[in-house]
């Protein structure tokens, strides 16, 4: 077992852990044959000794009969398992005045809230730059980079890079408009960018500018692809559409391109700058709180992307830049002809030949930003899902082999410990569970998904595991009072009523209340169940494009509303164990 992190305040030693290696092998193992020689004197085998060596009697320490220390019953073993909870909540889901929630004072007031509620860990959805048709946060224009659409307007004006007067009109909360949050707010970014860049007043941060430039090289190919794609003759092509010298990345086009544009790509860097700065506010600001950010990270990155564009020989691509097999899913719990994602495959060989240099500086680029990392569909390192280009859907396609162990040794080897979480979900085979347990990552039970197949179902609460992070639902569920009022068949409604003792009458909260009392180390729960809502606050459908990631949750003064769903999170995280422990 490669253990690439261990339960937090644990340090790893040399030892046995009993529950997991000595008893199941006495479990599945028939005890030796036992062979009598001579003198009566028993000779046992050395498959024997090793099985049964916990019962080898003690060398040192007190004889029997012998009289113990006084403080001898004051050696309780400790049952602090770590427990925890904490709620998905995607920033642009935030209050805010301007469209679309951000990464300014109210996530900090989100933190506050989980705190005050005991909550230990916030989840988000992918912070990268979305895809500009559907804005798509797992379809992303470059894996590196943070979604400038979630800077904040009134950090900027703190900074002094904007007047109050230049902002624009208030909305009211509703849905994210994606369109018109650009168009508002897109402007104002790069304003406040030429400011930094041009007004000697600004020398203090155009220094912390330069550094986050020097210190994030990455940054330069991301740059260079953003105002590509933005330029007017290049906005409706893709890449592998663009000009051959630009495509091809060719020595003097990328030069000539530089000069050209010089304006332009330091402006991006410096969106990029004020993102990093603000973000990495929110991440101190959280973790003064005890609160860990949890990241996601998609295993897949969009074709049209800085990542594709300036690493192709790592990708699967014929000569003109296009995928001949695209990712995807086949049929599963949330689609019915599964889901065609479109985006490149990996070329394997490839990245192993370079000892997976891409993925582990992927991997450290995100643990700068979070304290964990969810990786989606982790399943696909160890068999992925393989779809002509040409198909409609995901129906029909191969399984083909992934990475497996090589790609995680190469990361622990580099960055040693990897907090990761194994999104899990899913067709999930043998070698996904092997793969999972060798690098010590928790995975995933959502109590959704229970309520078929009969009590061996691995999503019921009896048959959770320690390690392991278990959800009501999650950003691709309906939510749980949506799901129980219209997908749930009366047999499902049956056996919930029957199961958790309840007439479904607060089905959220049944949930909520499950999932904290069950066995998983981690519990983390959608904000839309703890405010009870139906699907209209639903964030994403998987295997539709259109509509999704556009949830708010209320303006500023949801806080306070939401004071009561506090205290109850509160008192069942005390019932059930997921309180932060009071620093000794």
């Amino acid at each position: 077992m490669i253990p690439l992190r261990a339960p937090q305040g644990v340090r790893y030693t040399q030892q046995i852990d009993r529950s997991q290696q000595v008893l199941p092998q006495l479990r599945s193992r028939a005890p030796q044959s036992v062979s009598h020689v001579a003198g009566s004197r028993r000779a046992v085998s050395r498959r024997s000794v090793r099985a049964f060596a916990w019962g080898t009697p003690k060398t040192t320490g007190p004889a029997p009969g012998e009289v113990l220390g006084k403080d001898y019953d004051q050696k309780i073993p400790s049952y602090n398992k770590g427990r925890r909870a904490g709620i998905l909540l995607h920033p642009t889901s935030l209050p805010g005045p301007y469209g679309i929630g951000d990464i300014g004072d109210e996530a900090k007031r989100f933190v506050d809230w989980l705190a005050d509620h005991g909550m230990q860990c916030w989840q988000l959805l992918p912070l990268v730059p979305p895809d500009p048709m559907y804005y798509s946060p797992y379809s992303g224009t470059d894996a590196n980079c943070g979604n400038p659409l979630v800077v904040s307007i009134e950090e900027l004006i703190k900074d002094g890079l904007l007047e109050f007067s230049e902002t624009p009109p208030r909305v009211p909360i509703a849905d994210v408009d994606y369109p018109a949050v650009a168009a508002a707010k897109l402007p104002l970014l790069k304003r406040a960018a030429q400011r930094l860049l041009k007004e000697d007043r600004f020398t203090r941060l155009r220094e912390e500018y330069l550094k986050y430039r020097k210190e994030h090289p990455w940054v330069e190919d991301s740059a260079l692809f953003d105002v590509a794609r933005n330029l007017p003759e290049l906005s409706q092509l893709a890449w592998w559409q663009w000009p051959e010298p630009l495509r091809l990345r060719q020595k003097e086009a990328l030069k000539e391109f530089r000069e050209t544009n010089k304006d332009a790509i330091d402006e991006f860097v410096v969106i990029q700058y004020f993102f990093e700065k603000q973000w990495k506010a929110i991440r101190s600001y959280a973790n003064g709180k005890g609160i860990k950010l949890i990241g996601d990270m998609p295993i897949y990155v969009g074709g049209h992307s800085a990542d594709v564009w300036a690493n192709r020989h790592l990708f699967e691509l014929n000569e003109a830049g296009l995928p001949e097999q695209v990712s995807g899913v086949p049929p599963d719990a949330f689609s019915a002809t599964g889901q065609l994602w479109g985006s490149p495959l990996y070329k394997w060989p490839a990245h192993k030949k370079e000892g997976f240099k891409w993925w582990t500086a992927r991997m450290a680029r995100t643990l700068e930003l979070y304290d964990e990392c969810r990786i989606d569909h982790f399943r696909g390192f160890a068999g992925y899902w393989s779809v002509d280009a040409n198909e409609t859907t995901a129906m029909n396609g191969n399984w083909r082999q992934g990475p497996g162990l090589e790609l995680f040794t190469a990361m622990k080897k580099a960055l040693g410990a990897v907090p990761i979480l194994a999104e899990d979900l899913g067709v999930i085979t043998t070698d996904v569970v092997a793969l999972r347990e060798a690098i010590g990552a928790p995975g995933m039970v959502v109590l959704q998904f229970a309520w078929g197949g009969g009590p061996g179902n691995v999503h019921l609460p009896h048959n959770h595991y320690e390690n392991c992070f278990v959800y009501p639902g999650t950003h691709d569920n309906e939510t749980a009072v949506g799901w129980f009022r219209g997908s749930a068949n009366d047999t499902d409604k049956s056996y919930i009523k029957s199961y958790l003792r309840t007439d479904g009458g607060d089905i959220a909260w049944d949930f909520i209340r499950a999932c904290m009392a069950a066995v998983p180390r981690t519990c983390v729960i959608m904000m839309q169940d703890v405010m009870r809502l139906d699907n209209t606050a639903r964030m994403n459908t998987p295997g539709t494009a259109a509509g999704n990631w556009r949830w708010r949750m209320g303006d500023g003064n949801v806080w306070n509303s939401l004071k009561k769903e506090g205290e109850d999170l509160r008192k069942v995280a005390h019932d059930t164990n997921r309180l932060p422990k009071p620093k000794a």
